[in-house]
């Protein structure tokens, strides 16, 4: 623990040192509990020494907010966004880092371009931050599931000695991820979907332009 944490400790156990003298250790039981607050004190400060903590955010810049605000955004709710996406870039951070160390990770990445989707998918938000609502699954359960698994994976994988069944757990946890995977992938894809049909109608409408200029050349040529 930091100092500033003991000198906390120790303000506090001497402010109810002075309450249970007040009324005096009269029997076991008052410094039973005064022996028990103290012993909770020290464990919650231990407990929130070893919380990591998350990185903070970046500062949001005046053109950044005021594009925020034009788009019909209230400020908590600019808030929550942030801070969503603040989770998620560490998160995909996170998993980008366990794809580069195991090989079985990186073969599933390949497979489904994981990674790439869901870098897309946070560009794709942070362009439109009112469709934050359509990446629900995403952000909240496909992507942290996706994390905290192959997190699991790689430290039991660094196990020096494996039984047979955790060869079978290990199994069936890259089957998860590889469905994750497809998830993460799928969640982009119908994000973007949208952008995907005004190609398709402009490629169509480009094509019928195409032809009508193919039939007016032929035409001409023939006069």
């Amino acid at each position: 623990m930091k100092k500033n944490s003991y000198g906390k400790i120790l303000a506090i156990s001497l402010i109810l040192l002075v309450i249970f003298s007040a009324t005096g250790f009269q029997n076991s039981g008052n410094l039973v509990l005064f022996l028990l607050g103290v012993a909770l004190l020290v464990f919650a400060f231990r407990s929130k020494a070893k919380e990591s903590p998350q990185e903070a955010l970046p500062s949001l810049t005046k053109k950044r907010e005021e594009a925020y605000l034009a788009s019909g955004m209230s400020p908590r709710e600019i808030t929550l966004f942030r801070e969503t996406l603040n989770q998620a870039k560490q998160q995909i951070d996170q998993l980008q880092q366990n794809i580069h160390v195991n090989t079985k990770l990186k073969a599933i990445d390949l497979r489904h371009d994981t990674l790439r989707a869901a870098k897309g998918l946070f560009k794709a938000l942070v362009k439109e931050p009112t469709r934050l609502h359509e990446a629900n699954h995403f952000l909240y359960t496909h992507l942290p599931n996706m994390v905290d698994l192959t997190n699991k994976y790689i430290e039991i994988n660094n196990h020096e000695v494996k039984s047979r069944e955790t060869y079978e757990k290990m199994e069936e946890s890259i089957q998860i991820i590889d469905q994750l995977a497809s998830l993460i992938t799928s969640d982009y894809q119908q994000f973007v979907s949208d952008d995907l049909e005004e190609l398709d109608i402009e490629l169509s409408i480009a094509k019928q332009s195409l032809k009508r200029d193919n039939t007016y050349n032929q035409t001409d040529s023939q006069k």
